[in-house]
């Protein structure tokens, strides 16, 4: 080795070699000296000096093709497609160089052997089949999630639709087959109660009954009640009270006012009002079958409480919203009619139900009339309404007295109803408020009353409670009388 690296200094070669050898020394970029300039000593030397420096050059050679050699293959063994894959248990075990490790693995340096080590997570259990997994292939135990290919597929539907309409149209009739199926025809079913000798009515057909049952002569009285009690429960509809009309039966409800009986008059009265709410046509045919003087008879005559009480009832609803029967009511005595049953012994209660009426058709006259322009109330609905002396018939017949003496009564929500007429007569009755002592001191025993009752409703924690809400009332009503 020494030899080689003194020779491989030396930069010039005598030129007395044989042809072979100065042309390899040529070839590895050695100069060749003329024989005249060295000695035969010389030569020998530097015949052992290019052996030694050839001999050096190819033993180079060979090591670097060997180590790229040994490169090249470690690379492509890293680079193989089939890993060689290492399968960890509960153990450290040494993991050697090129295998490949499970995701989820733990691995460590032994520091003392300087070998990596691995082994299975703690409290996991890998399945046996891992080994038939494909080699390098990451395996992935807990699969319960959807794939990519999956979702797309999800997506796509979602664009689409859930369902074309030929498929709602066919869904559809299928659901009306079951609904075939399931459920029979009307007509098969009265075929079916017919043999039975069982009839399936309309509401007419019921109404029908029950008029013949209550005109009937030899029905007895308890069939009658039975019988309007029962129709009272239809006519409350408006199709079914104005199918009244129809055959007859309204006609013969108002001459059950007549009846001797005063079970059937109240009963009559019943049916009567429950048909007149809200049915202006039902309304017109009463006007014409003249149920307003039958109501205002009993009335004015001697009957039961619970009689004029089902008959006020009716007056009630024969009044409200249909101007041309109040103005009927004007003309036939009924503020006179109702100022008796107010005076009447028994009849106290009565006079609040009748001090609710009028506080109806005084504020009900009032919002038609007072109606801006373009508003609900047609021009030929408000002449009719102005066509009502409703408050000058109150004045003359001394409404505004009789109604200040109720706001004495026990009761708060007389007391509330009382206070709601005297508001809306204001306008009508504010001198003879202002000179009526009794209104006055009544007014004050109320306000100090009310006053007790709303502190203690604050002391409870209520906001705004009914008696707060009477106290400001009192105190507006007073206000406005100074």
């Amino acid at each position: 080795m020494l030899m080689c690296l003194l020779a491989s200094q030396l930069v010039t070669l005598p030129a007395v070699l044989t042809p072979v050898v100065s042309s390899q020394l040529v070839t590895m970029g050695y100069q060749v000296l003329p024989p005249s300039r060295v000695s035969l000593m010389g030569i020998v030397f530097w015949l052992l000096a290019a052996a030694c420096i050839s001999s050096c050059h190819n033993n180079h050679v060979q090591k670097n093709n060997i180590q790229e050699k040994k490169e090249t293959s470690t690379e492509e063994e890293l680079d193989s497609e089939d890993l060689n894959v290492f399968y960890p248990t509960d153990q450290w075990q040494t993991l050697q160089p090129g295998q490949a490790v499970p995701a989820g693995s733990h691995v460590r340096l032994n520091l003392q052997t300087g070998e990596r080590e691995v082994k299975l997570p703690d409290g996991e259990k890998y399945q046996n089949n891992l080994k038939e997994q494909k080699k390098g292939q990451r395996l992935d135990l807990k699969t319960h999630g959807f794939t990519t290919q999956d979702l797309k597929s999800a997506l796509e539907k979602f664009k689409e639709g859930v369902g074309t309409e030929k498929e709602d149209k066919q869904l559809e009739l299928a659901q009306q087959e079951d609904v075939r199926k399931r459920f029979r025809p009307i007509e098969d079913l009265k075929k079916d109660f017919e043999a039975l000798n069982v009839v399936i009515e309309s509401d007419l057909q019921i109404m029908v009954r029950l008029i013949n049952q209550f005109n009937s002569s030899s029905t007895t009285l308890e069939e009658k009640i039975m019988a309007l009690y029962d129709l009272e429960y239809y006519v409350h509809q408006m199709d079914n009270a104005q199918d009244l009309l129809s055959f007859g039966g309204l006609q013969v409800l108002i001459n059950g006012l007549n009846s001797t009986e005063d079970l059937v008059k109240e009963y009559s009265a019943f049916v009567l009002g429950s048909a007149f709410s809200s049915n202006p046509k039902v309304q017109v045919k009463a006007i014409e079958g003249g149920a307003l003087q039958k109501l205002l008879v009993i009335l004015a005559t001697d009957h039961p409480l619970a009689v004029k009480k089902k008959v006020l009832f009716a007056l009630s609803s024969l009044l409200r919203h249909f101007p041309y029967a109040q103005q009927q009511f004007l003309k036939l005595g009924g503020l006179q009619v109702l100022r008796s049953l107010v005076h009447e012994k028994g009849m106290e209660l009565l006079a609040v139900r009748v001090v609710t009426l009028l506080y109806d058709l005084v504020t009900e006259k009032m919002l038609v009339e007072t109606a801006e322009q373009g508003q609900d109330p047609s021009e030929e609905k408000v002449q009719q309404y102005r066509q009502v002396e409703l408050m000058p018939g109150l004045q003359e017949q001394g409404w505004c007295n009789i109604i200040s003496g109720l706001l004495g009564l026990p009761e708060h929500d007389m007391r509330e109803k009382v206070l709601q007429t005297l508001s809306a007569l204001l306008s009508l009755c504010r001198d003879r408020y202002r000179q009526d002592v009794l209104l006055s001191s009544t007014l004050q025993g109320l306000q100090d009353e009310y006053q007790e009752l709303a502190a203690v409703e604050k002391q409870e924690g209520e906001e705004n409670g009914y008696f707060q809400e009477m106290l400001g009332t009192i105190n507006g009503f007073i206000q406005e009388l100074r």
